[in-house]
């Protein structure tokens, strides 16, 4: 029978990207599934995101210090520190980290991943390596994108709502905003979706039989997938303040 560990599974698949390398097609399969695929709900929630951050630090600048015009810098610099990314990997995390987990999951219960073993290939990776390339690679896009799409609604809301020009808002994300900003945005993109195969594959492959294991192993990926992104925003925010 078919056992591992978190530990296991992350040294397995790192040593196999060495030792057998990774399947490109396979990579761009997943890309195109796990990045273009989410794109849509990334795109809208991201948004939303944008617009009610720059309405409500408006209101309550407005209330405190009775003046708004500091609302475009600040709200650019947390968008592009921390609410871009974060709100795009916790979608990606609730929406790819269940079908992962209940794929595998199923492929473990109907003990394919047994017969992989049986057959020579190495099930983590033929299953988690172009899972977790593809997720680092569609961190990275999908931070790009969320942040642009963030910054630019962000711009709209502030023309309509705060009566201020766009021109105004250009300048003051280019003081507020540094280059390693968004460096250090990619870097936790990346970090937080490579996060997701890692978990969802170690529950897919350890849940239990039945139907029910699947959900269980489903609803834990999420869950644990969540908190592992919190987790280390904290931890690299606290690390990349250090750089400033």
């Amino acid at each position: 029978m078919f056992k591992v560990t978190f530990a296991s599974l992350l040294i397995e698949t790192l040593q196999s990207l060495f030792q057998q390398g990774v399947r490109v097609k396979e990579v761009v399969k997943y890309l195109d599934h796990l990045a273009f695929k989410s794109l849509n709900i990334i795109v809208v929630c991201v948004s939303f995101a944008a617009a009610v951050t720059i309405l409500e630090a408006s209101f309550h600048m407005k209330l405190v210090l009775h003046d708004d015009s500091l609302v475009p810098g600040f709200a650019s610099m947390l968008i592009v520190r921390e609410l871009a990314v974060v709100v795009m990997s916790l979608l990606l995390a609730a929406k790819i980290g269940a079908g992962i987990a209940a794929e595998v999951g199923q492929m473990k219960i109907s003990e394919q991943i047994d017969a992989l073993k049986l057959l020579g290939i190495n099930p983590f990776n033929y299953l988690v390596l172009p899972r977790l390339v593809a997720c680092l690679i569609a961190g990275v896009l999908l931070s790009l994108i969320a942040n642009a799409v963030c910054l630019l609604t962000a711009a709209l809301v502030t023309t309509w709502s705060l009566d201020q020009s766009m021109a105004f808002f250009m300048t003051a994300f280019r003081r507020f905003v540094l280059m390693k900003d968004l460096g250090f945005s990619l870097i936790k993109g990346a970090l937080f979706c490579g996060i997701i195969p890692l978990v969802s594959c170690y529950y897919g492959m350890t849940c239990e039989p039945g139907a029910g294991g699947v959900g269980r192993a489903t609803t834990k990926s999420v869950v644990s997938s969540s908190i592992c992104i919190i987790v280390l925003d904290f931890i690299l925010t606290l690390v990349f303040s250090s750089f400033y």
